[in-house]
């Protein structure tokens, strides 16, 4: 089993991807999650040449991408038809890039429009060799709640859960239950910490919050896959540099990586 190492340039809004590409290499990660969205030099509907020039940079560097974060949300209300498009583009875009996985959100109460979305993409998924990646979040913040989204799919399809370490655990569900409720259709982990601030969470470099990082990556233990770091600055640009939650991150990572198997 084997965990690898990366960060999600959430963390450092506004960035050309060669900065990332440095960060990257500075604090020996082994891959960069790509934040897909119109205010990122990634997104879809980006130049050809462009996409071409970012894959380029990040496997010149001897890094991959792990997961292309997107912001589909398979649940929202409303008709279909836009939020298959958004997938397909997202798809398309990851399986340019060299991404295994894209990130989307629950984002809405319907499991059956959930199922129906991802069920007309699973083509596209399976040509492209991308899975999709449902993140414990918003309307679906537990792994249980989660696990309902890609149940239906047989767990031999490009059809997995994100875990996000802050939201099941701020909402009761303990690290051991997330982890047990998930089993095989766990496909990513991020870990992250977090202060109650406002009657919020603030993030805060791993190791100095609330949640319990420790007792994830306890759970984790037999599980191989992608585990980056999600450090939230483009919501909260009052918190320190990405690089100062790295330092937290990279160790917790040290720590708890699976050696010798």
């Amino acid at each position: 089993m084997s965990w690898r190492f990366a960060f999600s340039t959430l963390g450092m809004p506004g960035a050309e991807v060669a900065e990332a590409v440095r960060t990257a290499e500075a604090h020996g990660c082994d891959g960069i999650e790509l934040r897909a969205h119109p205010d990122e030099a990634v997104h879809p509907g980006m130049p050809q040449r462009r996409e071409g020039e970012v894959r380029a940079r990040i496997g010149g560097a001897g890094l991959e991408v792990s997961c292309l974060a997107g912001y589909a949300r398979v649940c929202a209300p409303g008709p279909d038809g836009p939020v298959v498009e958004e997938l397909r583009a997202l798809i398309g875009l990851a399986a340019r890039l060299g991404a295994p996985s894209v990130r989307v959100f629950p984002g809405g109460p319907e499991d059956g429009a959930a199922h129906e979305r991802i069920g007309a993409v699973l083509p596209d998924l399976r040509d492209h060799g991308v899975r999709l990646l449902v993140e414990t979040h918003d309307s679906h913040p537990t792994g249980v709640s989660a696990l309902r989204l890609v149940e239906p799919f047989d767990p031999g399809e490009p059809v997995a859960v994100l875990w996000d370490a802050l939201h099941p655990w701020r909402k009761g569900e303990a690290p051991s239950h997330t982890r047990l409720a998930l089993g095989e259709r766990l496909g990513y982990f991020q870990v992250k910490d977090a202060v109650a601030a406002d009657g919020g969470w603030k993030p805060v470099p791993p190791g100095q919050g609330a949640v319990p990082i420790e007792w994830c990556a306890s759970v984790l233990r037999g599980w191989s896959g992608w585990v980056s770091l999600e450090w939230e600055r483009a919501w909260h640009p009052e918190i320190p540099p990405l690089p100062v939650a790295l330092e937290g991150a990279t160790e917790w990572f040290a720590r708890w990586r699976p050696v010798g198997v």
